[in-house]
């Protein structure tokens, strides 16, 4: 009789999986009150102030006991359209409609409808990026995944420039991207993007843009996200000419923008004909999102209450940002590229005592303390292990998450610097 483990392919997780499990093995659990979770993708889900008052019940009904349609509820398709339409394109030629949207239940499955309606071509990715998309790059066969290499002297940008010459040295048929990035934070916005959706056009390459943190948008101002000012959020739909034509597909979703990770609901927009294989895609990988979580979103999405969650986010989390630098400074423990969106810092520990100095090591001794983070090597995203055999340039950095409340970072903040000191 074969062995179990024969049959079945041993599945790798996540590096955030993996660090999450090392935290559990030493008491770790969610809302415990002694540790500090700095490394997991989340960000604080309570009321902050200008914030929309929170959900607190999910309606249930004989017509949400029914299946929802594969691309989800026409309504929250339609309300995800009209949110586009008026923060992006206003007074543009073509404007997004439901057939435009495809709804799913958590990024994760949206990317993987993504991967698995995508053909036999070369897909362009950054490096770091998500972790999470290691796996997702590895699974789906049809496609063959190229790394781009961001350097950490071109502040983990790749110029515009660079990205038309290896869409044409490469045969890009797409790229992916987590704009602002997941784990460095940096932001592709006005005409830098407006040229990475003009390359996108030219060369039919196909730009999949993962845009969860778009609400996470810093400016040093002071007053920038003061009440009653314009709200500042990101999407490449701001320069996609024709919406059935350009290549440009986006996923967004409420985990980290309206911040709710435990509804799991995601959404695709672009061209219809993508939309109608993405479906396709979710009628035999998921079946859809959950009907009553759709109808109770549509609520969160006109551009009012968007807005308002927007700017609530921002001035919260840009008081986070600033208190985070600060202390890492403090510590001796640099980060080459202030986030300009997101909620993280990608931080170099190499200056710090030798028993810390590398990310792995800093993450076992923070847990420790009690404090979670990420080493940064599991931003390397390397599908196949085709580098394996390469040590990782990111071994010096982790990625600390800004994300939970304030009370619960400046705990975490305090203990790394005395776990940095005591090393000294």
């Amino acid at each position: 009789m074969a062995r179990i483990g024969s049959i079945f392919r041993s599945v790798p997780r996540t590096g955030v999986i993996y660090v999450m499990t090392e935290a559990a093995g030493r008491g770790f659990r969610y809302g415990h009150p002694e540790w500090s979770n700095l490394g997991q993708g989340a960000p604080e889900t309570g009321l902050l102030p200008g914030s929309l008052p929170r959900l607190t019940s999910i309606p249930l009904d004989d017509v949400s006991h029914e299946y929802a349609p594969v691309a989800g509820l026409w309504e929250l398709r339609e309300a995800v359209a009209d949110l586009y339409n008026q923060r992006y394109r206003r007074g543009m030629g073509t404007r997004y409609s439901a057939e435009n949207v495809a709804l799913a239940a958590g990024g994760r499955v949206s990317l993987a409808r993504i991967a698995t309606s995508l053909g036999a071509v070369h897909l362009g990715h950054l490096l770091p990026d998500y972790t999470a998309y290691e796996e997702l790059l590895e699974v789906f066969r049809a496609f063959v995944p190229l790394p781009l290499v961001l350097r950490e002297s071109d502040g983990f940008r790749l110029d515009p420039a660079r990205l038309r010459e290896t869409i044409i040295g490469a045969g890009l048929g797409a790229m992916l991207l987590s704009n602002p990035s997941n784990p460095t934070g940096h932001l592709i916005a006005g005409d830098e993007l407006a040229q990475w959706v003009g390359c996108a056009r030219d060369f039919g390459c196909a730009l999949i843009v993962d845009e969860f943190y778009s609400h996470y948008i810093y400016n040093d101002s002071s007053d920038a996200a003061a009440a009653g000012s314009p709200v500042t959020t990101v999407s490449a739909a701001a320069h996609v000419e024709d919406v059935d034509r350009d290549p440009v597909v986006i996923v967004d979703g409420l985990t980290k923008n309206w911040r709710y990770p435990g509804l799991r609901l995601s959404w695709t927009v672009g061209p219809r004909e993508v939309i109608d294989r993405v479906a396709s895609a979710g009628s035999f990988l998921d079946g859809g999102p959950p009907h009553a979580l759709q109808r109770t979103a549509i609520g969160l999405l006109d551009r009012p209450s968007a807005d308002r969650e927007a700017r609530a986010i921002q001035a919260a989390f840009s008081v986070k940002r600033t208190l985070m630098l600060e202390r890492l400074e403090a510590m001796g423990i640099k980060v080459p590229c202030p986030p300009q969106g997101a909620f993280y810092c990608f931080a170099d520990v190499s200056a710090l005592p030798p028993a810390i100095s590398s990310g792995m090591d800093f993450f076992r001794a923070a847990l420790e303390e009690q404090v979670i983070c990420v080493p940064g090597e599991f931003f390397d995203v390397d599908p196949g292990k085709r580098r394996s055999h390469i040590p990782s340039r990111l071994r010096s950095f982790v990625r600390l998450s800004f994300g939970p409340s304030y009370d619960e970072l400046l705990r975490g903040l305090e203990r790394l610097a005395g776990l940095v000191e005591r090393h000294r």
